[in-house]
């Protein structure tokens, strides 16, 4: 069984961001190699943080940042619902993290990956059963 990695926001982020020219060449490895492996996983939440950064932060044009959301539809995609809020809630709740941390552990965890790349969490730690890995450290 090959393993599914969750993708968080700075990853795609770091893709697009000339101002940090070592990590958006290691994003866009890491990208590219879970794109020709089908194991990358996505939110609706990730897409909806990624277009807000990548247009106010990083200044891409609307239109730009939509043609790479949609590029991204490669990825499985997690829809944000009902059921992984609430599990988020407890996971925000039992592991004394930020909510909208925890609903990506949780969107993870829905889609039964068993680790998250990001740089939002703490290394190493597990969380609902999902390891947390940061790429760029």
């Amino acid at each position: 069984m090959m393993l599914k990695i969750f993708i968080d926001t700075n990853i795609l982020v770091y893709a697009l961001d000339k101002n940090e020219p070592v990590k958006q060449a290691k994003a866009r490895d890491l990208l590219r190699k879970t794109e020709s492996d089908r194991l990358g996983v996505i939110s609706t939440q990730v897409l909806q943080e990624y277009y807000i950064v990548a247009t106010q932060k990083l200044k891409v044009r609307p239109e730009m940042a939509k043609k790479i959301i949609s590029s991204l539809s490669k990825f499985e995609t997690v829809v944000i619902n009902q059921p992984i809020i609430e599990k988020a809630i407890d996971i925000s709740f039992l592991n004394k993290i930020s909510f909208w941390d925890a609903l990506i552990v949780a969107s993870a965890a829905a889609a039964r990956c068993r680790v998250i790349w990001t740089e939002d969490l703490n290394h190493d730690q597990i969380i609902n059963k999902v390891k947390i890995e940061n790429p760029f450290s």
